[in-house]
């Protein structure tokens, strides 16, 4: 996790697996997992527009993702047996390249929390430009998605 996102927080969609999250340059995956899952029994396949997680032969996620990543970038991590994470790199990280959905046709986020999303990355965004300010506690105002951002801290 970023400096900002510890410092901001995440915009999660939560879904019947755990859920998903993203930063300008990543989309993470917190998948639930039986405790007491070993490494051995999960199987993760990471291509540039797909993505497969099994768990114990379960499909947990299978599907054309929303966006191209780099797949020889992605890794995951089983966290104290019981929660297994995914790091996703983003093919082209923009702040225009907030996904909307995990998969193409799954696991979308609702019209609200999209709207969450874009705001928090073009906070980012703004951090990443300007280093030396501190965007972590702004908050945008106004409908996002018809015009320009109102930044105020």
């Amino acid at each position: 996790m970023s400096h900002f996102d510890e410092k901001s927080g995440i915009v999660p969609c939560e879904t019947e697996w755990g859920m998903w999250y993203q930063t300008i340059e990543e989309v993470m995956v917190e998948i639930n997992v039986e405790p007491g899952t070993k490494p051995k029994e999960i199987t993760v396949i990471f291509k540039p527009n797909h993505l497969t997680c099994v768990v114990r032969g379960n499909n947990i996620i299978k599907g054309d993702l929303f966006a191209t990543v780099h797949a020889d970038e992605c890794l995951w991590d089983l966290e104290d047996r019981k929660l297994l994470r995914l790091t996703l790199t983003k093919g082209n990280p923009t702040a225009e390249n907030c996904w909307q959905s995990l998969l193409k046709e799954q696991y979308a986020a609702d019209p609200m929390k999209f709207d969450q999303m874009e705001k928090k990355l073009t906070l980012e965004r703004f951090q990443n430009e300007n280093p030396g300010f501190d965007f972590s506690g702004a908050e945008m105002s106004g409908n996002y998605s018809r015009g320009g951002p109102d930044l105020s801290n």
